[in-house]
C-alpha cells in the first residue's frame, strides 16, 4: 500500500514539474504578449522627459499610434531631465535597455543605438529631409542612430520699443544680415537714442559663447574631431572681440564677471538685445511692458549659430527592435513631426516644416530656422562630441572669464581650453579601444 501511494506522489509531483516547465516555456516575454486574436502584441517601453507641454502632445500622439496599430503598446517612463542619463546607463548596464528614449546628448549612447538605417528608406534619402548641420548628431559612421525630433538655435532677441525709439531698423531678410561692427554700431545707437541701459546680453555659457567662434571661421575641434582647434588665429580672434565688446560697454560685465541673469535684465526692458536660445520665445511670451522680437545673428566671417535638440533613439538588444523602428518612423514623419513641434512650441529640424502655423511667434520661428540653414556642420560636430565637450566646458567658460579679468590674454585662455580639449580627446581614445577590447 505504501508503495503504490509513493508511486502517486512521484507521479503527481512529476505532473506538477512537467506542467510548471510546460507553462514557463509557453511564457512569452515580458515585452511580448498572445493579443486574444492571437496576434503578438508588444510592448515598448519609451524612456522620456519634458522641457513644458511636450509631454501631453507626446501622450496624444501615442495614443493615436496605437489606435492604428493595436499589437502595439507604448509605456512612456517619465522622469526628470536631470536624471535621464543616470536612469538609461543603468538601464542599458543592466541588460535591461528601454526600446527607446528622448535624449540630448547622442553621442554618450551611440554604441547602444539601434541601427535604423535599413527602416527608413537609407541614409541618404533619411538625411535629406533635415537640417543639414545636425547631421553629426544622429548619424555616426554611416548609421543613423537616432530621429530628429525638435531643434535648437541660439539668435538674436531684441527689444523692440527701445529700437524703434532710437530710429534702427533691424535686418528683414537674410540678405539684410549685419556684420558684427554693424551690430555693434546699431547698438550704440539704442543705447544713446533709445534709452537702452545694456546693448547686448549673452548667456554665460561657452555654448552661447562659441556662436561667435564659428562666425569668425573657428572650431573648438578639427573636423574630425582628433585635435583642439580652438586657440588657433580665428578663436583667439573671436575672445579678443568678445574682450572688446565687454570694454566698450556694449556686453554688460555684470553677467560673465558677474551674477546678474541676462533674462531679468531683458525682461525689465532694460537691455536692447539678449543673444539666447529660440526656447525663450514662450518664456518672453509674457512680457506686456515692451514689444520685443527676433531678428538674424551678425556675421563676422561667416554667419553661424549654434545647433542642439532633442533626439528619439532606439536600443539594441530589446527583442522588439522592429516595432521600435517602425514607431520612430512614424515620428519623424512630415505630419506627426509637424504636431509635435506646433503644439509644443519648438522648432522643426524637417526642412519641409520650417514654416509650421504657430499659435504664437510664427516669424520668428522662421528666423531661427534660417540660422539653422546657414550653419556649417563643423558647430554641431563639436558638440555632439559629449564625451570631450562634458569635460571641458566648464574650463572653458572659466578660462574666458579670466581673460574678460585681464588675468591671462586670449591666447593663453585658449592654450589653456586646448590643452583641456586634448586630454579629453585622449581618453576619449582610451575609453573607445576599452570597449573594442571587451567585446
Amino acid at each position: 500500500m505504501k508503495k503504490v501511494l509513493k508511486t502517486i506522489s512521484l507521479f503527481f509531483i512529476a505532473s506538477i514539474l512537467l506542467f510548471t516547465v510546460s507553462s514557463c516555456s509557453a511564457n512569452p516575454s515580458p515585452k511580448e504578449i498572445m493579443g486574444s486574436d492571437g496576434e503578438k502584441k508588444v510592448t515598448l517601453d519609451f524612456l522620456w522627459f519634458s522641457d513644458g507641454v511636450e509631454g501631453k502632445v507626446m501622450k496624444e500622439i501615442i495614443k493615436d499610434y496605437q489606435a492604428k496599430n493595436k499589437n502595439v503598446e507604448i509605456n512612456l517612463i517619465e522622469v526628470a531631465y536631470q536624471d535621464l542619463d543616470t536612469k538609461l546607463k543603468r538601464m542599458i548596464a543592466g541588460g535591461e535597455p528601454p526600446a527607446l528614449a528622448r535624449i540630448t546628448d547622442t553621442g554618450n549612447f551611440a554604441d547602444y543605438a539601434l541601427d535604423l538605417t535599413p527602416y527608413v528608406g537609407g541614409e541618404e534619402e533619411f538625411t535629406s529631409q533635415f537640417l543639414p548641420a545636425i547631421k553629426p548628431y544622429y548619424v555616426k559612421d554611416n548609421k543613423i542612430i537616432a530621429t530628429p525630433m525638435d531643434v535648437t538655435a541660439n539668435g538674436i532677441i531684441y527689444n523692440k520699443t527701445l529700437f524703434d525709439k532710437a530710429g534702427v531698423q533691424v535686418p528683414q531678410s537674410p540678405n539684410e544680415v549685419w556684420t558684427w561692427d554693424e551690430f555693434v554700431n546699431a547698438l550704440k545707437v539704442v543705447k544713446e537714442k533709445g534709452g537702452a541701459k545694456y546693448g547686448l546680453l549673452v548667456d554665460f555659457t561657452p555654448r552661447r559663447y562659441s556662436t561667435l567662434v564659428y562666425q569668425f571661421g573657428g572650431s573648438l575641434m578639427t573636423e574630425d574631431g582628433s585635435a583642439p582647434a580652438i586657440n588657433n588665429e580665428k578663436g583667439v580672434a573671436a575672445l579678443d572681440y568678445f574682450i572688446q565688446l565687454h570694454k566698450e560697454g556694449i556686453i554688460p560685465e555684470s553677467v560673465w564677471l558677474g551674477a546678474e541673469d541676462p533674462i531679468k535684465l531683458f525682461r525689465a526692458g532694460q537691455a536692447a538685445a539678449h543673444l539666447a536660445g529660440n526656447w525663450m520665445l514662450s518664456n518672453y511670451k509674457d512680457i506686456d511692458n515692451f514689444e520685443w522680437g527676433v531678428t538674424y545673428l551678425p556675421k563676422k566671417e561667416i554667419r553661424s549659430t549654434v545647433p542642439g535638440g532633442k533626439y528619439i533613439m532606439g536600443f539594441k538588444n530589446t527583442g522588439v527592435e522592429d516595432e521600435t523602428a517602425e514607431f520612430i518612423k512614424y515620428l519623424a514623419s512630415k505630419e506627426v513631426n509637424a504636431k509635435f513641434n506646433q503644439e509644443s512650441l519648438f522648432l522643426s529640424a524637417r526642412l519641409d516644416n520650417n514654416e509650421l502655423d504657430y499659435e504664437f511667434g510664427k516669424d520668428m520661428f522662421k528666423i531661427f530656422s534660417n540660422e539653422l540653414e546657414n550653419t556649417p556642420l563643423i558647430a554641431a560636430e563639436d558638440w555632439r562630441n559629449q564625451e570631450v565637450i562634458s569635460q571641458v566646458s566648464s574650463d572653458m567658460r572659466d578660462s574666458i572669464v579670466k581673460a574678460l579679468n585681464g588675468e591671462v590674454t586670449s591666447q593663453e585662455a585658449m592654450d589653456a581650453v586646448a590643452e583641456k580639449i586634448h586630454e579629453a580627446i585622449e581618453g576619449s581614445h582610451s575609453n573607445q579601444i576599452e570597449k573594442s577590447n571587451e567585446k
